[in-house]
């Protein structure tokens, strides 16, 4: 087999893979590390939910603030997170 041949195969199934795994978007691993446990429902602008599944056991809550559009992880246990989904439509994610 030629080294074009073996690099061209290469790259398909490089490209196969990172397609299965969901693309650059979807990473295959949890993405809240850390959450945040204080009150900042003021400041929330959208909220997303994120299910468990097969890459992350835990329910994940991204929240985007309004002020700069940066992404914090809410303590989905936490008593003001709940009330703000109940009150708030959330984005689900799969």
């Amino acid at each position: 087999m030629s080294t074009i041949t073996t690099v061209a195969l290469l790259v398909l199934l490089i490209i196969h893979e990172g397609i299965s795994v969901g693309g650059p978007e979807i990473s295959p691993r949890c993405q809240c590390i850390t959450t945040e446990k204080r009150k900042i429902g003021r400041l929330i602008g959208e909220v997303e939910v994120r299910p468990a599944n097969s890459h992350c056991t835990e329910i994940e809550i991204i929240a985007t603030l309004k002020k700069d559009g940066q992404k914090i992880c809410l303590d989905p246990d936490a008593p003001w997170v709940k009330k703000v989904l109940a009150n708030r439509p959330a984005v689900q994610t799969t």
